[in-house]
């Protein structure tokens, strides 16, 4: 199979439902470089872990447009300063530490934690309102409005704006794909747009927040005052876009990929129901069987790297398939076997070193909760198509409907 034509497939539509057959001929070229200038693949673990702690890779949103390809955070066409995500040290690490504070360690140690009843709240509603339907799409009715209810309340967004989001979350999602056929204006255009409307919601909910302060993370970017000093009004928008995009987006992929996962393995569906503690294994499982984020395509090398024999010059992009490294048999046994009970479960699910998510600690405990609840209540819960049919990111992948039938709801 020539190599230009495997990274071809890996992004074609056709092999979103099962992309696996496809990584692990991708392992037998551990670096596969594409021609005319295209990037370097890297799908083993330890070189996917060892690159995502090599300070010779860098995010920079500018050393990605000077190695030829889009800055795929869209600053250029907004006017907004590259989030976090998109930054090297010192900037990345002062801004991270920024967001950090009002959300983790060591400023809010229990912020989290103190969320699990709002959380089981928010899933018990959302269950309650299937009523007497029999099917439902676990996407539309429940994996997404769940986390994007979750990252609206903890930045500050009123209630009744919260439907607003889906309209312009979806095209700026549907943007992050890598295009390696050319440019699509017509996508391009709907992502612009949505993030110039979600740029403007949010600057109006900053600067009224600026002035009225009512105790959530938006606030809290507003007027902190730490060693590293404050935000700027720029900065404080990047990284609310950034969150309401990322914090939500992969929630809802890790969700959907675990209900479908559970379904095509109903003993662990059963044992879930019995034992909710079973969930923290399951959702690290998930992450590494069926990780929402399945390859990492906005590195650039600042300088030559020596890998496996082969020399990556400076200035090339570089592709880490996180989904390929997942399932190396040469760092997990049986890789393509679903085993919550697996004694070590070192992912990549969430990436690793300093760009690990940033919003790894609430997606694991959503994802515990929803599909700990959903095993509770649903009665017989079954699969109506599968393959379901899938987005069309390759690069966050899941189901874009996940339609179930079940015999009731259990109180």
């Amino acid at each position: 199979m020539p190599h230009r034509s495997l990274l071809r497939q890996i992004t074609d539509y056709a092999n979103r439902a099962n992309p696996y057959p496809l990584y692990e001929e991708l392992r037998r070229t551990p670096v596969l470089h594409e021609e005319d200038g295209g990037p370097y693949l890297v799908s083993s673990y330890w070189d996917i872990l060892n690159l995502l702690h090599d300070p010779r890779i860098s995010s920079d949103a500018a050393n990605l447009a000077a190695a030829g390809a889009d800055e795929m955070g869209g600053a250029a066409e907004t006017g907004l300063p590259p989030s976090f995500i998109r930054q090297d040290p010192p900037e990345h690490d002062r801004l991270r530490r920024i967001a950090n504070r009002p959300f983790g360690p060591p400023h809010s140690p229990h912020k989290i934690e103190a969320m699990r009843g709002d959380l089981a709240e928010i899933v018990s509603a959302l269950i309650d309102g299937f009523g007497e339907s029999r099917e439902i799409d676990v996407v539309d009715q429940f994996a997404y409005p769940f986390p994007v209810t979750v990252i609206c309340r903890l930045l500050g967004v009123p209630r009744e704006d919260e439907p607003r989001f889906r309209t312009w979350v979806d095209p700026i999602v549907a943007s992050l794909d890598p295009d390696t056929g050319g440019q699509d204006a017509e996508r391009r255009h709907a992502a612009h747009e949505a993030r110039m409307h979600l740029g403007m919601y949010l600057a109006q909910l900053v600067e009224q927040r600026s002035k009225e302060p009512t105790g959530d993370m938006l606030s809290e970017l507003v007027t902190s005052h730490g060693p590293d000093g404050p935000m700027t009004t720029m900065e404080v928008l990047s990284t609310s876009v950034l969150l309401l995009i990322a914090g939500h987006e992969t929630t809802v992929n890790l969700i959907t990929n675990g209900m479908l996962t559970l379904l095509r393995h109903p003993e662990y569906l059963e044992r879930l129901r019995d034992d909710p503690r079973l969930a923290v294994n399951i959702v690290e499982e998930l992450l590494r069987y069926e990780p929402p984020v399945q390859l990492v395509p906005q590195r650039t090398c600042i300088a030559d790297i020596e890998l496996r024999g082969i020399t990556i010059p400076r200035g090339s992009r570089i592709w880490l398939v996180l989904a390929a490294g997942n399932r190396d048999p040469e760092r997990f046994s049986d890789p393509d076997r679903f085993d919550p009970d697996r004694g070590d479960i070192q992912h990549l699910g969430f990436g690793s070193g300093i760009h690990i998510c940033f919003g790894a600690p609430l997606a694991r405990l959503e994802t515990q909760i929803a599909l700990s609840e959903l095993a509770r209540r649903l009665d017989n819960p079954r699969l109506l198509e599968d393959p379901p049919p899938y987005r069309q990111n390759a690069v966050l992948r899941g189901p874009r409907h996940l339609r179930i039938s079940f015999d009731g709801l259990r109180p």
